[in-house]
């Protein structure tokens, strides 16, 4: 659900909001609303979370977070993503609200109700803000697909399905089963 256009909305109004359970956006001064994630969506974030978490942690490479989080990218943006990492040289961005400024990686799993969102105005307005790695998770198709951001924005890597493994650039000698996403 979505603002009236003519109501414009600024990243900090975020800690204004009710704590009601719901995910609130604002994406170039517009106000989004989301119900909770689903248990399927919640057990691969989970699961990405350890993948990621055991390859960052005993390198000390950054930080991951998890949902709730929220990531200012501009004065007119503020988002929670489903996972963010920002990396050990970009640790200053991280304040005690947040994540103010561009991470190194966004991932969303797309539910019923952000699937348009994650993959419209919120993958275009990533790209318009320089996050250089953006992944999304497919529940519905047990898909990962990595993006990394080209001049012209994202370019999609080879999306991992069943059976696959994916192994990211960004952390090198990780490997993540795909089906263990969806168990």
């Amino acid at each position: 659900m979505a603002t009236p256009a003519a109501v414009r909305f600024k990243a900090g109004d975020l800690w204004d909001v009710p704590d009601d359970g719901k995910r609130y956006e604002v994406i170039d001064g517009r106000l989004y609303v989301t119900p909770p994630p689903a248990e399927k969506h919640q057990s691969a974030s989970g699961v990405l979370f350890g993948y990621l978490w055991s390859w960052i942690w005993p390198r000390r490479a950054g930080r991951l977070y998890a949902a709730p989080i929220a990531v200012v990218l501009d004065d007119e943006t503020g988002v929670q993503p489903d996972l963010v990492y920002v990396s050990r040289e970009r640790v200053a961005i991280i304040t005690e609200r947040g994540i103010d400024g561009v991470p190194d990686l966004i991932i969303e799993i797309l539910s019923p109700s952000t699937r348009v969102r994650d993959l419209g105005v919120k993958m275009r307005r990533y790209a318009a803000a320089g996050v250089p790695h953006y992944w999304v998770a497919d529940p519905a198709t047990h898909h990962l697909t990595p993006y990394k951001l080209a001049a012209t924005g994202y370019e999609a890597g080879t999306s991992n399905g069943p059976g696959d493994v994916f192994e990211p650039e960004l952390f090198p000698g990780l490997r993540i089963p795909i089906d263990e996403l969806w168990e």
